[in-house]
């Protein structure tokens, strides 16, 4: 024993300058990659929500509101509104009038000269946005929007352009940017009066509350109705926070703001003074220091305690040095050398315990992979299996960590009965291993298992279900490992195909690679073996299915169900989606006859990808395949992404048009996640418009998703366009959507997607139950849930 103790004192030793060097390592590594700095985006919330300071005062946003755009229902606003608010912020004696709007094309003639004349009489007191925008989804380049000549000469012109993190957030601003080869001055830099070189970036103070900063709406301005004395002396930014124009912005703590209050924030941070970003290097010498520290406690305690303390320490210099001289040091690369002393330390530490621990797993006293090892007979070739526990992770956080340790002991004896005197092994937490009888065949070996894995498992006196799936692999004993290794790929396997069991082969990974998926998905289109199935969206007004989506079901021969989430990317990757699309237009074409045949009135969706918009020889077999079917038009609907509306809008709308001709409605799928504007519904030439799932599925519990589900309803209601929500799972979700005037709902409520059969059998029983006076969609919920317990089951 005292020799032991020895080793690992010397051990301890020859570790302590290998973990400060690891420690040196991890951070300057983590500091130069892309890793760094998004560990340093993801503790900006908490940073910036340490303080909470107010904004000064001196910036008043005007607001195109929802009062606003509700007095003024046009849309784009005549610039008369501009001119008369301009006006009334000039004789109220405002210090600067910024617009954050977009001005670069014309309007009606009469209100652009009449804002033309107010930006003059305004004594240079207003400034107008410029901006660089991307060309296209395929075009990285950038095109400079400027405003309309005839309102340049008497107004300044400041950029707006802002620049999203890759996470989607704003967290800096430029002091200036080059637009039409001339250096713009940001807005916020021109309201602060600060200077910069163009594209440098500053960092916005997240810490100031953005609900302090003065705001008045652009309606009361315009008529009048404000005090003067709110904008006296001040600086006056103008722009959109209504919901519905979409200029928004996620923040690390303020979650999503409008693009106007996101530059007020900068502005109000300029105000305060100049920030800049500290170096990384100041951290990481800190962050050393402490490491040193650490690495010379020999106990756990005195370990964790000093790493805490330290953590703390740096973590309340960066702070203060944040929030008091406006110097923001990057600190993730420093806390990573702290973790990683730390955790080297106490990995030190617990080696010793690893090199004493028993062949035996604490929490079920089961044999574990090192008993394994030490028990097997090189001589023999063997057959062994993984039992891979699917839903572990939520049995023990259901169940607590004490019963989800006797779910698996009730579970490894179970698999006991697979052969006599056979020993069950914890390989993982989710996984338990056991060799095979030779005398039994291996698939009567799983038909036995099968029959006794499904039933549930008493623990704690509840029964709960334990998803279990098995993978087998066959070798010689020596490649222990490797066997293991290829059963638990089998078991993954098993997981993903919904079988019980799979048996390796003898390198599955390139048996997956010499797979030529799409080579095949061309020989089961030839074949018919794609199957189309249909999930019914429900008419709220009516309380009957008037139309139904088509969604495409692949179930291999071999590898079983292939996702479309797999093969429809590779079919638009690989130029195979055409004739995809083309298939389930037939498809769909065909079965539309069978149920209008049986007197059912419902139209039927098809999901068209963005990239066959602006193909003619696409669109011509489209036309084909619509005259070779005695089906009417008026009972399709193409839906679209937005995505496919932005990457060449001209081609677009001309597609869609060509559609609407041809009598197919035109749904906007998806909407809320891309790009939209009030301009592209304007030009587009819709039917319906669907609300993503995001932002239904908990608009009866989430304020801001409602609002955004309301104003969205509305919005397209004014437009003429009928509204989809999709997602709809639970009653009190579809009876938010009714009492918000939505036309249609899709979701596992209504019904999952199911194939020809059951659709008309869901069709015909809903008319029977609506005969009986009974809801015929009561009971959706209840047997989805049972689908998908077969699923589990089978």
């Amino acid at each position: 024993m005292d020799n032991h103790l020895n080793k690992w004192g010397n051990i301890r030793k020859r570790f302590s300058g290998l973990i400060l060097l690891g420690a040196a390592f991890v951070s300057i590594t983590t500091a130069a990659t892309r890793f760094g700095a998004a560990a340093d985006r993801s503790l900006d919330g908490l940073r910036s929500g340490v303080v909470s300071r107010q904004a000064s005062g001196n910036v008043v946003v005007v607001e195109l509101d929802a009062a606003s755009t509700a007095a003024i229902k046009r849309w784009p606003w005549s610039r008369d509104n501009y001119a008369r608010v301009v006006d009334r912020l000039s004789s109220a004696g405002a210090g600067s009038i910024v617009f954050d709007v977009d001005f670069s094309s014309t309007s009606d003639a009469a209100g652009d000269r009449a804002f033309a004349a107010a930006i003059s009489n305004a004594g240079g007191r207003v400034a107008l946005p410029t901006f660089g925008q991307q060309r296209s989804a395929d075009d990285v380049r950038t095109i400079d929007a400027l405003p309309l000549p005839l309102l340049r000469p008497h107004a300044a012109l400041v950029s707006v352009s802002i620049a999203p993190d890759l996470d989607g957030s704003v967290r800096d601003m430029p002091f200036a940017t080059m637009t039409a080869g001339v250096p713009r001055p940001s807005l916020s830099s021109y309201i602060a009066g600060r200077s910069g070189v163009a594209d440098a970036l500053f960092p916005i103070d997240m810490s100031i509350d953005p609900k302090t900063i003065p705001r008045l709406s652009f309606v009361a301005v315009r008529d009048g109705k404000f005090d003067p004395k709110l904008v006296r002396g001040r600086d006056v930014l103008i722009g959109a926070t209504a919901v519905e124009m979409g200029d928004r912005y996620g923040t690390p703590s303020w979650g999503v703001l409008p693009g106007v209050i996101v530059q007020a924030l900068a502005a109000e941070t300029l105000i305060r003074g100049i920030p800049v970003r500290g170096s990384v290097a100041v951290a990481i010498v800190l962050a050393l220091m402490l490491a040193g520290l650490i690495v010379r406690q020999r106990s756990t305690g005195r370990i964790m305690l000093i790493s805490a303390l330290g953590a703390a320490v740096l973590i309340s210099v960066a702070l203060l040095a944040q929030h008091a001289f406006q110097v923001v040091y990057p600190i993730a690369a420093a806390l990573m050398a702290i973790g990683t002393a730390s955790a080297a330390c106490l990995g030190r530490d617990v080696l010793r315990r690893f090199d004493l621990q028993r062949t035996t797993d604490d929490a079920t006293n089961l044999p574990n992979r090192r008993a394994w090892q030490y028990s097997v007979d090189d001589q023999r070739a063997i057959a062994v299996a993984i039992a891979e526990i699917g839903n572990y992770e939520s049995l023990h956080a259901v169940l607590g960590s004490q019963a989800a340790s006797d779910v698996v002991v009730r579970l490894a004896e179970r698999l006991r009965l697979s052969s006599e005197d056979a020993r069950v092994y914890r390989i993982s937490n989710r996984q338990l291993g056991v060799s095979l009888s030779a005398e039994q065949p291996i698939e009567d070996s799983m038909s036995c298992l099968r029959a006794i894995l499904i039933q549930p498992v008493e623990v704690a006196g509840r029964r709960v279900d334990v998803t279990t799936t098995i993978g087998v692999a066959q070798g010689a004993r020596q490649g222990l490992d490797r066997l293991l290794a290829d059963a638990a790929m089998a078991a993954d396997q098993a997981q993903v195909e919904g079988t019980f069991w799979r048996l390796a082969t003898t390198d599955l990974a390139d048996v997956e690679r010499s797979i030529s998926l799409m080579g095949e998905l061309d020989q089961a289109i030839s074949a018919g073996e794609i199957d189309v199935y249909y999930q019914p969206k429900l008419n709220l007004k009516e309380q009957r299915i008037t139309s139904v989506e088509a969604l495409v079901r692949w179930k291999h021969p071999i590898r079983g169900f292939i996702g479309p989430d797999l093969f429809i990317p590779l079919a638009e990757q690989t130029d195979r989606i055409a004739p995809l699309t083309i298939y389930v237009l037939k498809r769909v074409l065909a079965d539309l006859q069978v149920w209008r045949g049986r007197g059912h009135n419902v139209a039927a969706a098809i999901n068209i990808s963005a990239k066959l918009l602006s193909s003619q020889s696409f669109n011509a077999e489209i036309e084909r395949a619509l005259a070779s079917f005695d089906a009417p038009t008026t009972s399709l609907i193409f839906e679209v992404t937005e995505s496919a509306t932005m990457s060449d809008p001209a081609a677009a709308i001309a597609a869609l048009r060509r559609y609407r001709d041809l009598g197919v409605a035109v749904s906007l799928d998806d909407y809320g996640t891309g790009q939209s504007t009030l301009t592209y519904l304007q030009q587009l030439p819709l039917n319906e418009l669907k609300i993503d799932r995001s932002f239904v599925q908990f608009a009866h519990q989430n304020h801001n998703d409602a609002v955004l589900v309301r104003s969205t309803i509305k919005l397209a209601h004014d437009l003429g366009l009928k509204v989809v929500a999709e997602g709809v799972e639970d009653v009190a979700c579809r009876e938010f959507l009714a009492a918000s005037d939505c036309d249609l709902i899709q979701g596992y409520l209504i019904s999952r997607p199911v194939p020809l059969g059951d659709l008309i059998g869901l069709l015909e029983a809903a008319q029977g139950g609506s005969a009986d006076g009974a809801d015929p969609y009561s009971n959706a919920s209840a047997e989805v849930a049972a689908h998908h317990l077969r699923r589990q089951a089978g």
